[in-house]
């Protein structure tokens, strides 16, 4: 462990092994760093919050703070940051209201780029990208290898699907499916993520069947109930068009199209 000696650290502060903090940074009451994180210099981490191991945090990042709520009465809430996360420079990370899940959640192998915010009470799968400028209000769901472009905007309570890819200056009122490409304000169907799916390693005949989905359910002009029912019966089944279906299914605020 290395800690710089202008860092303020609580006593009561749980420090993995390897840890460092940098010059000026101050970690706050009951607060959990895991082995072999890095934190920078000026970096702020408030009372509770939980970090995983091997993270790199970047100055001037700011974790664990109030959130912007006004139903906020000070309950005992958490963020919770996953493994090999990379935070860069002025992310804030609030913590949650008592609401729903009660904590701020973000999983394993996320790059947030600088300027981000994710608000209170989201959940951040694994693998995604925010880059630099991205915000995220509360109650936002984002799945796993979502993509969320430079400067993009998202609703309180929306969903983004898995695999999916969202165009820079977007804003985001309604979900966004998992497996297609989403861009403007407000954000439009642009078409499934063809380049992000091969890249990940997905299958031709998984490609197609979501191919075929995604045209029966965005482009035949049916009704969705109807649409869906359509799919099920004539497109190949998998894990993949179950979960596209069951989100579109699911969503509460409706989807992009």
């Amino acid at each position: 462990m290395k800690v710089h000696p202008t860092a303020i650290v609580s006593p009561d502060t749980r420090i993995g092994e390897g840890v460092e903090i940098g010059a000026y940074s101050v970690i706050g009451p009951g607060v959990q760093v895991g082995k072999n994180t890095t934190i920078r210099s000026h970096v702020v981490i408030e009372d509770g919050a939980q970090i995983g191991e091997n993270c790199r945090i970047f100055q001037f990042a700011s974790i664990g703070g109030v959130p912007q709520d006004l139903k906020f009465r000070g309950e005992d809430t958490r963020v919770i940051i996953g493994n090999d996360n990379i935070i860069r420079e002025f992310v804030t990370i609030h913590r949650a209201t008592g609401d729903d899940i009660g904590m701020t959640v973000i999983g394993d192998h996320n790059l947030i780029m600088a300027y981000c915010h994710v608000a209170h009470n989201c959940r951040v799968g694994n693998h995604t990208v925010m880059a630099n400028a991205s915000n995220l209000a509360g109650h936002v769901l984002v799945e796993d290898y979502a993509v969320l472009g430079g400067m993009t905007g998202v609703h309180q309570f929306t969903r983004i699907g898995a695999h999916s890819i969202i165009g820079a200056v977007s804003a985001v009122s309604k979900d966004v499916p998992p497996f297609v490409t989403v861009w403007g304000n407000r954000a439009k169907l642009y078409g499934l993520n063809l380049i992000g799916m091969k890249r990940r390693g997905f299958n031709e005949a998984t490609i197609k069947a979501l191919k075929d989905a995604y045209r029966i359910i965005f482009r035949s002009g049916m009704l969705l109930s109807r649409a869906v029912e359509r799919v099920k019966t004539e497109v190949e089944d998998g894990p993949e068009i179950r979960h596209f279906l069951e989100f579109i299914q699911a969503s509460k605020r409706g989807v992009c199209r």
